[in-house]
């Protein structure tokens, strides 16, 4: 397996949330944590459950980001996506692990390879370390997590779970 993810800040919190966190290291070869998404992370609640992953099991995987890419800061994003694409600009063979929406467009004007949230938990129903995503999906829904019907339909449909 040669997946190399980058994650950004919400897909971490959200997977945490839903307790799907410590399937990342199982999924792909190699994952990173930016240092602006940690920075973001960190200033959580203390009881969140990212927060309290990244204090206790997290660390291993952070890595400081120095320079923003240009192209990338024309953008205007947070920190925490600036590093996430930053890196996996300069690093070709990554994909970023992001859900915001002007995020994934300047991905894709970029041509840097990206995921979702969704897409991480499709891949562990088709790596079979999960074995029905609904369970997941409502779980994000009840946090606040906003997906299309028409996508949410798709995904279930994908997972024979419709």
């Amino acid at each position: 397996m040669t997946r190399k993810w980058v994650f950004n800040t919400s897909p971490i919190i959200l997977l945490a949330k839903i307790s799907l966190i410590d399937l990342i290291p199982s999924m792909c070869s190699e994952w990173i944590i930016p240092s602006g998404v940690a920075q973001e992370i960190q200033a959580g609640s203390n009881n969140d459950p990212a927060k309290i992953w990244v204090e206790r099991y997290g660390k291993k995987w952070i890595k400081n980001i120095s320079q923003i890419e240009p192209a990338i800061a024309a953008w205007d994003l947070g920190l925490g996506e600036n590093h996430v694409l930053s890196w996996c600009y300069q690093n070709c063979g990554y994909e970023a692990i992001i859900d915001d929406g002007l995020a994934r467009k300047c991905a894709l004007s970029l041509q840097i390879p990206l995921r979702g949230v969704l897409g991480v938990i499709l891949l562990a129903k088709k790596d079979q370390r999960i074995n029905e995503i609904k369970p997941f999906l409502n779980k994000l829904i009840r946090f606040g997590f906003r997906i299309d019907k028409k996508i949410l339909k798709t995904a279930l449909e994908w997972a024979n779970e419709d």
